[in-house]
């Protein structure tokens, strides 16, 4: 775990000088928390940067350098960088689109500075990050699969870091059962569209789709 007592070292990556340049000075007034290292307008510049790799990156999900945000976060999390990513969209397809390449959060760029400043200290802890209206946003286009309440308590359980036989135990079913249960919710989500098949992936969807909560 990052000690909380450093600096968190933010880079921030977006195209539009102008935003860039205000968002720069709103985090160095807002946060004493957090050291902005690097302000770049482009990826490459990221990574040619003499302080890269970073704590945080807040990227910019619409650059317009044609690589696959894709690539671009596993070459992040690849150097231990953890990553928000920024855009101008709200859709909840742009949303779970930017969520399943692997960001920990999204933030619309129109949020206030303390929603980003927010986001930038729970990604240095390794959080997912989503604000309350985006999440209302994920959950009401319907694409959020229908669990039952028993199912619900099991992906919550199991998400905080139970093993199945604790789960089991605490909801006064058998071990098959749970196992049962599991397999049944990761079915239900690969049939939306999103792999849940690691413990750590399972969690992550649990935080996203209000299940559990960042602090359990």
């Amino acid at each position: 775990m990052a000690d909380t007592d450093t600096p968190i070292r933010l880079a921030i990556v977006d195209d539009h000088r102008m935003l860039l340049g205000a968002l720069s000075e709103w985090l160095r007034g807002a946060a004493p928390d957090i050291h902005l290292v690097a302000a770049v307008p482009s990826w490459s510049e990221l990574l040619a940067h003499r302080d890269f790799p970073v704590d945080v990156v807040l990227l910019d999900l619409d650059l317009r350098d044609n690589i696959p945000i894709s690539l671009k976060l596993s070459m992040l999390k690849s150097a231990g960088v953890q990553t928000m990513l920024m855009s101008t969209y709200s859709e909840p397809a742009v949303v779970r689109e930017a969520l399943s390449s692997g960001a920990l959060g999204y933030l619309v760029k129109s949020e206030p500075v303390e929603t980003i400043v927010e986001a930038i200290r729970a990604a240095r802890g390794g959080e997912s990050y989503l604000t309350p209206e985006l999440e209302a946003a994920l959950i009401d286009d319907g694409t959020v699969p229908r669990l039952s309440a028993q199912e619900r308590r099991v992906m919550a359980l199991y998400g905080a870091g139970q093993p199945v036989k604790a789960v089991a135990f605490q909801l006064g079913i058998s071990e098959e059962t749970a196992k049962s249960y599991l397999k049944r919710i990761r079915e239900k989500y690969r049939v939306a569209g999103f792999d849940v098949g690691t413990k750590v992936a399972l969690r992550k969807r649990a935080i996203l789709d209000g299940i559990l909560l960042q602090s359990d």
